[in-house]
């Protein structure tokens, strides 16, 4: 899919493909997906819109510049992960993590490099997967995006911020009562938080950004925030942590990844889908209870850790029909390939 009027124009390429990252964070190989993502970004806070855009021009450029595999970096392949580094660096600096600060100059100097390095983090975690034929997923994010955290707390230039966002569910009230809207801003709070946005609309209109490119990874994102919410009500999580869609925004990312992506779609990838994305709520908040001493947030931990550990091993199960990542377009695409592939 082309976007723009001048499709042949570096600058609009370079336009097409930096979209296309931002859509990449939830699989979306799509630019008008990720232009819609901004927007819902926008929504929320212009700042993480902008700060969206800065590390996905960052890590790209830094593709280009390097030569690496250029379908890749057409794809957006080496946009998504300086995106989600640079949204980290704000959202977990901000005297509020709501709407963002504007960064200082040390800092958007910081985040830029942090994003450059996440292409060669993809390229080299790239590398020690693809015998496996296992993508990378986000796990060059929460590499740097840790790392880079750590750093800030011995940089006296870049104010490293009240770390206001909980991060632990100890730090919510467990007497405060589930109600409606726990559910209804819960699930669309888990969508928002994949990009940090602490905002149930803006996690609506990301969905509807994945359904224009895929209404199956539409309908799994959405299954995957509903299967983390419920997981956490009924074993009694927070309601502040779950209305926060804090445990269901990996699991809606583990939904999509099994759910079509990298499994073809049938009824047993569904539910294999399913349990990973109970599995994705229940280790966030393992996750969270040890990394709280050393005050890091849980990033997206816990999806690239079930989904790698359920996609490595899928060739021993028969009943699961693997999409290697070079070959994976849509869950749709997927399918229809494999339904055509399959003897009659």
């Amino acid at each position: 899919m082309k976007f723009g009027p001048f499709p042949d124009q570096p600058l609009f390429s370079f336009v097409e493909w930096s979209l296309r990252g931002v859509g990449q964070v939830v699989f979306q190989n799509n630019p008008l997906s990720g232009l819609i993502i901004l927007a819902a970004l926008v929504w929320n806070s212009w700042i993480y819109a902008v700060i969206c855009l800065l590390g996905v021009v960052s890590s790209t450029l830094t593709a280009l510049i390097l030569k690496a595999d250029k379908g890749m970096i057409r794809d957006g392949l080496y946009g998504f992960n300086g995106a989600l580094v640079g949204l980290a660096l704000v959202a977990f600096t901000s005297e509020d993590f709501r709407a963002g600060s504007i960064p200082s100059v040390a800092m958007l100097v910081y985040l830029i490099c942090g994003a450059a390095f996440t292409t060669m983090a993809a390229a080299s975690i790239g590398t020690l997967l693809a015998p496996h034929k296992v993508a990378p997923l986000t796990m060059p994010f929460v590499l740097i995006g840790w790392l880079f955290l750590f750093a800030v707390l011995k940089f006296d230039a870049i104010d490293a911020g009240p770390m206001a966002k909980p991060i632990s569910p100890e730090q919510f009230s467990d007497t405060v009562p589930y109600v409606f809207t726990t559910w209804s801003e819960g699930i669309g709070t888990s969508i928002g938080q994949i990009f940090f946005q602490d905002n149930w609309i803006s996690g609506y209109l990301i969905l509807i950004a994945i359904g224009l490119n895929s209404r199956i990874g539409a309908a799994m994102a959405f299954i995957g925030a509903v299967v983390g919410t419920l997981v956490a009500a009924l074993y009694g999580g927070p309601e502040g942590a779950v209305r926060d869609g804090l445990f269901g925004y990996n699991s809606a990312l583990t939904a999509m990844a099994l759910g079509g992506v990298f499994l073809v779609l049938t009824w047993r990838s569904l539910l294999y889908a399913v349990f990973g994305a109970v599995l994705a709520s229940w280790l966030w908040a393992s996750v969270a209870i040890f990394l709280t001493p050393i005050g890091m947030p849980v990033l997206t931990s816990t999806f690239v850790l079930v989904t790698w550990l359920m996609l490595l091993g899928q060739g021993a199960f028969k009943a699961l029909v693997p999409v290697p990542p070079a070959e994976s377009t849509t869950p749709e695409e997927n399918r229809v390939r494999y339904l055509s592939e399959e003897p009659h």
